[in-house]
């Protein structure tokens, strides 16, 4: 008889490494809105950053209160300039959007409908829209800095408290 076991590695006593368990299920992403006024600039922003830098965690969609006819120019080319290609994007109305969402991002300066104003955050970046591209710059700056925080915040098991600005 062998003095060997058919048994694994896991089996073994003193053995260091252990049993595998069953794979834990993924955490489901949290949806989350970006809302602005025309959805030309800054919510269209918004949904490249977060999907450039969280979308192993997030789903994110855009929207406007009032859409504009198209994305801004001068946003595509600023987001470009990042490495970041927002082409096949188009504004769209909050209906369009479906929902609901775990988190809802105000950048519209006005109130959003009650179904999407009840725990709602504020985010107040100025409108660059038909303004010089050096505002675009600015507002993407600002615009991504926030993005970036919240999907730390995300990434840190801490469920984004929807009362914060």
């Amino acid at each position: 008889m062998s003095r060997f076991s058919p048994r694994s590695n896991y089996e073994r006593p003193g053995s260091r490494v252990a049993p595998s368990g069953p794979a834990q299920p993924a955490k489901p992403k949290l949806r989350v809105l970006f809302v602005c006024v025309g959805n030309a600039v800054r919510s269209q922003m918004a949904q490249a950053f977060a999907r450039k830098y969280g979308a192993d965690i997030i789903d994110v969609e855009s929207a406007g209160v009032a859409p504009a006819e198209a994305v801004a120019p001068l946003t595509i080319k600023v987001l470009s300039d990042r490495g970041i290609s927002i082409i096949d994007q188009y504004p769209k109305q909050l209906v369009e959007v479906g929902g609901p969402f775990d988190v809802v991002v105000n950048i519209s300066g006005m109130r959003l409908p009650a179904p999407y104003e009840k725990g709602s955050r504020t985010w107040d970046v100025e409108d660059p829209y038909v303004k010089p591209e050096a505002e675009y710059v600015k507002a993407a700056d600002r615009i991504e800095t926030l993005v970036m925080g919240l999907i730390l915040e995300i990434r840190n098991q801490k469920r984004p408290d929807p009362f914060s600005k």
